[in-house]
């Protein structure tokens, strides 16, 4: 139990860690101040959290774990170190959008399971954890979201959470095996998305403008 505990707050810790990265990367694309960067990294690591654990009427995790805060304030100074020695740095804040992803979505589902709640409200509560963050900080860089474009997002997230679930009662694979691989297969279709251009269907209006 104690072994599992760990694995879960190592869990937690780099899906902080990759998350306020990816939003310090996106907030140095836009030319943010340091200040500025520090502001989306902390709302892209904690948004998606937040938002789960206000859903669930639990205390908000890092407004009492102080160790949170202070990881995406290291997380944010090693963000502006990598970006010293890699200029064009977006396949890096890709890689590390993914990494989040996948451990938000297991962190969140993880969650829901402690609260007993059911499989599809856990699965609900992964994709909010692991796309949330993700929705503040596009919001307050003034671009669309994600999730709301082209691009294969929360449907990964939706996709792992769902075969965590599957396999967390159809399998004898241990927790531990069950959460890396559902990690790495939200990231690995992440990638197939958009290597492949890989798409969900989008909806047209076929009025023009001053159609009423």
């Amino acid at each position: 139990m104690e072994f599992q505990q760990n694995i879960s707050l190592a869990i937690e810790l780099l899906g902080t860690i990759a998350f306020a990265m990816s939003g310090a990367f996106a907030a140095m694309q836009k030319r943010f101040d340091p200040f500025g960067v520090l502001i989306i990294s902390f709302v892209a690591a904690v948004g998606g959290g937040t938002i789960r654990d206000l859903l669930l009427d639990v205390p908000v995790f890092w407004m009492y774990d102080v160790i949170i805060c202070l990881v995406i304030f290291l997380a944010t100074v090693l963000a502006f170190i990598v970006k010293y020695f890699d200029k064009n740095f977006r396949v890096t804040l890709f890689l590390f959008d993914s990494f989040g992803l996948g451990l938000f979505t297991i962190i969140g589902i993880q969650k829901g399971l402690n609260a007993d709640l059911h499989p599809i409200i856990c699965v609900t509560l992964g994709t909010i954890t692991g796309c949330f963050g993700g929705i503040l900080r596009d919001i307050l860089l003034n671009r669309i979201p994600l999730i709301f474009r082209k691009e294969i997002y929360a449907t990964a997230s939706i996709a792992g959470g769902t075969l965590f679930l599957l396999l967390l009662n159809f399998s004898t694979v241990t927790y531990t095996v069950l959460q890396v691989s559902t990690i790495l297969l939200i990231v690995l279709i992440r990638t197939l998305a958009v290597k492949y251009h890989w798409q969900m269907p989008k909806f047209y209006s076929t009025r023009s403008d001053g159609e009423m």
